[in-house]
């Protein structure tokens, strides 16, 4: 299975893909593609949009992923961040969706402690066990890049665990 996370954001929209492949223990993931479509403050929203659409529909051909997962939308003190972020994740949740994709979505708490093992870890904790976890010598820049390979990893953990969970039931 091919994972394509998308980490959401108003000034760099992080990106990261990894394959899950059987292994001697289990499932082992593999770092295919990371990094970030960073986003130029003096363009008008509309053009910064339609680069990541055109970015991100560009990497989601190229890398032909099983399923896309995204942060889920979270809730924010300052609603004009919250809007422009919600802008930006529509318009990623678009780019799956033209291509025929499945979307998965995990809220914050979930996508930690699926790669910590903590809800409320701290974003370095996040980095290091992403690198951890796909063998990386360090973590994948920009931070947000990490974040798209943590969501992935959070996929493929659900993914693997719904499956136990079926074939348990059969």
């Amino acid at each position: 299975m091919r994972v394509f996370g998308i980490d959401c954001g108003s000034n760099c929209t992080g990106y990261g893909v990894i394959d899950v492949r059987p292994g001697k223990h289990g499932a082992r993931l593999v770092a295919v593609a990371a990094g970030g479509l960073k986003l130029l403050k003096e363009q008008p929203l509309p053009m910064r949009l339609a680069y990541i659409y055109a970015e991100l529909s560009t990497l989601l051909e190229l890398h032909r992923p099983d399923v896309v997962a995204v942060e889920e939308v979270f809730y924010s003190v300052n609603a004009k961040s919250a809007l422009k972020l919600g802008h930006v994740r529509g318009v990623a949740l678009l780019a799956a969706a033209m291509q025929g994709l499945p979307v998965a979505e995990y809220a914050p708490l979930t996508i930690k402690s699926a790669v910590v093992g903590y809800g409320l870890a701290q974003k370095d904790q996040v980095q290091f066990m992403v690198a951890r976890l796909l063998h990386l010598d360090c973590a994948p820049q920009p931070a947000d890049a990490a974040d798209a390979l943590a969501i992935a990893i959070c996929h493929a953990h659900t993914a693997q665990t719904l499956s136990l969970q079926a074939e348990s039931r059969a």
